[in-house]
């Protein structure tokens, strides 16, 4: 495994890293594809997280030297935590999550987020799901509604981030939205987050114009998820006649990773050779001729016309 530094923290994360889904037959994420309303209400745990399945991803994920976790729904965080008491890395590991409830837009203009004491209660809730002592990348994903509706509350934010990490409940405060770049630049402009974390792909790259500048200049850390565009990459494949998804699933890894602000690349699975597969980026980490052609020839499908053409108006709304 290779890793790099993550901005200004004293963090060497692992340039490749797992997120907590774990997937329907359909290949679709489970909790939040089963019953939304479910996924995002504190306490609410699904049956069957955290079984054998995802045992074998954890130890495989240990065993390649990944040690950084994204886990979100609360049948996530609980599985994670029961999961590391039963397999135990070799190595410290980074978990980063959120306040269930609190953000996107399940809570409205995130006013639970501006509220310490709420915020605090529910970190504490947290941290008895995963069994850890401190999250150590938490993530603050509000919308442009928030900063809108008050005009205090980055300012809150801001309070809230200093106040849980003095309380040692918090190591790092993580940037996040779906509001795009107005609020991404918004959040990085404040001073008081140590990363960033975002959808970042060949087909949803609006953030190479100014907001990974700003990354870089703010020495941000940057976690970047989607380099899948969650699984619409493989049926742009199928349009462009490609057949050989293992190599372009590591092509839009490496595209990620092919920008140097870009720390690491959350990547989901529930198939350990897919896991397998995606570690064996860090070996060959530059795109290859044929690895660029893929890209290119899915580029030119009607399919990724329309993602991208959605995305970029998604992001410089």
């Amino acid at each position: 495994m290779k890793y790099r530094r993550l901005g200004r923290t004293e963090a060497e994360i692992s340039v490749l890293s797992l997120g907590g889904h774990e997937y329907l037959p359909n290949k679709k994420s489970r909790g939040f594809n089963e019953d939304f309303k479910k996924a995002i209400t504190p306490g609410y745990i699904f049956e069957g997280f955290g079984g054998e399945d995802r045992k074998k991803i954890l130890k495989t994920a240990f065993e390649n030297g990944i040690n950084f976790l994204d886990v979100t729904h609360d049948s996530e965080k609980e599985a994670l935590g029961r999961n590391l008491k039963e397999i135990v890395p070799s190595f410290p590991v980074y978990v980063q999550t959120r306040p269930e409830g609190f953000v996107y837009t399940y809570d409205k203009n995130n006013e639970r987020m501006a509220k310490y004491e709420e915020l605090k209660k529910e970190v504490l809730r947290i941290l008895k799901l995963l069994g850890r002592e401190r999250i150590e990348f938490f993530n603050f994903a509000f919308m442009k509604a928030a900063l809108d509706n008050d005009p205090d509350f980055i300012q809150k934010i801001n309070y809230n981030i200093e106040a849980l990490k003095r309380e040692g409940l918090i190591q790092y405060a993580c940037a996040d939205t779906f509001s795009g770049e107005y609020t991404y630049l918004q959040q990085i402009e404040n001073g008081s987050f140590d990363t960033i974390y975002m959808n970042f792909n060949f087909g949803d790259y609006g953030a190479i114009e100014k907001v990974l500048p700003r990354v870089r200049e703010k020495g941000l850390g940057f976690i970047s998820r989607e380099a899948f565009m969650k699984g619409a990459l493989f049926e742009m494949a199928r349009e462009a006649g490609i057949a050989d998804k293992e190599v372009l699933a590591q092509a839009a890894l490496k595209w990620c990773l092919s920008f140097n602000e870009v720390t690491t690349v959350v990547y989901g699975t529930g198939n350990v050779e897919h896991l397998k597969s995606a570690v064996r980026i860090v070996d060959e980490p530059f795109l290859s001729e044929n690895e660029t052609s893929l890209i290119e020839a899915v580029k030119a499908t009607a399919l990724f016309k329309d993602f991208e053409k959605k995305k970029t108006e998604e992001f410089f709304q």
